[in-house]
Order: structure tokens, then sequence, then C-alpha cells
């Protein structure tokens, strides 16, 4: 299993690509945290951390695909390092200035989420220029999936470690600049110099005149509200059962499965179209949900959350590839920073409505509520499954590389229905 992995790490630049993007989206990963931390040690309400948190997440879900669309035009050292900087200067502003006044407060952390680079949709447009080999492409997406995980559980852990060592202010400065300096490893990369996207149609709606890209945007929105809700109804369940220890080991159960899964996915290749594939993942993925309403002991609960998260990164990896079939040429960063946006919301608002849910009906209404998103899911996928049979672009070769400067002519890898 881990041939595959080991195959692409070693591969040139692979692992540095790999690490800086990791490291430059820790201020990302750890903002809710760290937000809420500073200004609580600030003297601030849990409202108003929330608050700030809230417009931090708005601000990022509009600034991804804006910064996308830049990459696309410009390329990834012109705006990714820059926009780096901003974000870090916003954050720094807001960690000296605390919460008062508050339209500075409340600025300077809408700019640190607007310029957050767009980290993630530049890495899976370069995995293709790093990666000769399609089959590789697709294993470099499902550890790309993992990674995320991994940053997820690690970051919260580094901003903890952080406020143990020094304070909320430190934690604060420490992961912004770390996220600079993790940006500054990717960009000045040789592949990141290199890339340059292909000619691209003139369109005001950039990646989104793909019919394809619109379906699983749309099925990837209720995949991002089923993962918000089950946090929120973890919190309800956890307070029955333990409190935030409960919470925290339901949690690491949900990460521990998407990581095993997204392992084991990644590790073979699969036959048949991605599209296809995608269907059962999220059928699968919406009935490991349907458990988590039986509301057991401790124990079983987290055996429980475990199950309930193998099937998110073999879905996540497999949305990547229909990104790549389905984004029009020359809109390729744009595209899968559309779906980091996309999920982003879909979380913001699963968040929303589990807690009314939760509060009018219980906590087992609440984990209702991830298996009915997944299932929503589902029926957009199947709804829409003769747009997303057929990509937006075509053929095995492109006279126009996305990822070769000299526009050298090179295969494409969004074709084919071997993934």
């Amino acid at each position: 299993m881990a041939t595959g992995y080991l195959e692409i790490l070693r591969a040139r630049h692979a692992l540095r690509l790999l690490t800086g993007t990791l490291v430059g989206r820790l201020p990302n990963a750890t903002a809710a945290i760290a937000l809420v931390l500073f200004v609580r040690a600030e003297g601030g309400t849990y409202s108003l951390a929330g608050a700030l948190a809230a417009v931090y997440g708005v601000a990022n879900a509009v600034g991804q695909p804006v910064l996308g669309r830049l990459v696309d035009l410009y390329g990834q050292p012109r705006v990714q390092l820059p926009a780096a900087v901003l974000a870090a200067l916003s954050m720094t502003l807001f960690a000296f200035c605390g919460i008062d006044p508050l339209p500075l407060a409340y600025g300077s952390v809408a700019a640190a989420g607007l310029f957050t680079p767009p980290l993630e949709g530049g890495l899976r447009a370069l995995w293709p220029s790093v990666l000769r080999r399609e089959e590789q492409v697709h294993t470099a997406y499902a550890m790309d999936a993992i990674a995320q995980e991994v940053m997820f559980t690690v970051g919260p852990l580094l901003v903890t470690l952080c406020v143990s060592l020094w304070d909320e202010r430190a934690a604060l400065l420490v992961l912004n600049l770390l996220g600079v300096l993790g940006a500054l490893s990717v960009v000045v990369s040789p592949p990141s110099r290199a890339w340059r996207s292909a000619p691209r149609e003139a369109h005001w709606l950039g990646a989104l005149r793909s019919p394809g890209l619109l379906a699983l945007l749309g099925a990837f929105l209720f995949v991002g509200l089923a993962l918000g809700s089950i946090t929120v109804a973890s919190v309800s369940y956890a307070d029955g059962h333990g409190g935030d220890a409960v919470y925290g080991w339901m949690m690491a159960g949900l990460g521990l499965g998407a990581l095993v899964g997204g392992t084991v996915y990644g590790a073979r290749r699969w036959a048949g179209s991605p599209e296809r594939r995608l269907r059962v993942l999220v059928a699968l993925l919406a009935v490991c949900y349907l458990p988590l309403m039986l509301m057991p002991g401790v124990v079983a609960m987290v055996v429980l959350s475990v199950v309930s998260g193998v099937f998110l990164a073999p879905c996540i990896a497999c949305a990547f590839i229909i990104v790549d079939r389905h984004a029009p040429a020359g809109t390729v960063t744009e595209a899968f920073s559309w779906l980091v946006t996309t999920f982003t919301v879909g979380a913001s608002v699963g968040t929303g409505v589990a807690g009314p849910v939760v509060q009018a009906g219980g906590t087992v209404w609440g984990f209702a509520v991830p298996g009915a998103a997944g299932a929503v899911s589902l029926l957009v996928l199947l709804a829409t499954g003769r747009v997303l049979a057929a990509p937006a672009r075509g053929g095995v070769v492109a006279a126009s590389s996305e990822n070769d400067p000299n526009r050298a002519v090179e295969p494409r890898f969004s074709s084919g229905d071997r993934a």
C-alpha cells in the first residue's frame, strides 16, 4: 500500500510542495480556534469570538476563487506570496490592536481571510507537472486529502502548544509567520515558478461556466453541510456523556476514519469513470452517518465516528479528479478554489442548521442531519449524471499545457476513464 505514496514523495519537488502547502495553510486551518482563544484572552465574549471567526470564514470563502482566478491569469509567485504576506500582516494588526476598536478588529480579520492564498488549489494544479503519469496524479490527490486530515488534527495542537509556551497573541503571530514561510517555500520552487495556465476564453463566469463543475459544487455543498452538522451534534452528545474529552475523541475518530479511508482509496487504481465512482462513495458516506443516530455508549460512539469518516477523504480525492476533468482550460486553480469555498460554505451552513435542530428535537435529530445531507448530495449527483458524464474539455493531448511554460504539446490528465 505504501509503495505508491513513497513513489510520489520521491518524485523531485513533491515532498517540498506538499509540506510547504500544508505549512502555508496552517493560519487558515487554525484560524477559528486561534481567534476564539485570543478574543477570550482579551476579555471579549464568545459571541464576539464567533462573529469574528464567521467574518474570517466568509471573507476566506470569497477570496479563494478570486485569488485562484488571479493565479490562473498571472502565475503562482505573483499572487500566492503577496497574498500570504497581506493576510499575515492583517492578522498581525489584529493581534496587536486587539478587539478595541471593533471596526478595526473586524476589518483586519476580514482582510486576513480575504487574502488567504489559494495554496490548496495551486498544489493540485502543480501535481501534473511534477508527476508525469496519470495514476500518480490521482494517488497524489488522495494523499492530499489525507494530509488535510493530518493538518486539521495537528493545527489545533500547535495553537494550544503556542498558548502554553507563550500566549494567545504569540500563537496568532507564530502561525501566520509559518504560513508565509510555507507559501514562500512553494512559490520559489521550480514547478511553481515555471507553471503557466493554458490560454483561457475571456468569460466573467470563469470556471463556473462549466455545467459539470456546477453540478459537482452543488453536491459538495451538502457534503460540507454533513460535516458541519456532525460537529454540532457531537458537542450535544458529549455534553451528556462526559464533556469536552468525549467530543475530542469523537472528532479524532472522525479524522482517523478519513485518514484510513483515504489511505486505502489512494493505494489502488480504480476502474471506471470517477463520476460514477463518486456516486457510490457519497452513498456509502451517507449510509455510514446513519448509525450515529443510535447514540450508544462512549466507546461504541467513538467507533461509529471512525466508521462515519471512512468515506470522506475518498469522496474528496475523487472530486479532485472530476474538477480537473470539467474545469474549462485556463481555470484549473480557480476551479479547485471553488470546491474549497463550496465545501467551507456548506460546513458553515451545516453548523447553523444543526444547532436549531438539536435545540428543537434533541441530539438524535442532530445526527440525522448529516445522513440527510449525504442523501441530498447523492440525489444531486444522480440528477446531474448526464452533465457530469460529459467533461468540458476532452482529448488526450492539449496544444497548450496547463503546466508547460514553453507551451509544448504533452498529455493531459483530464481524460480517459481509468482513475
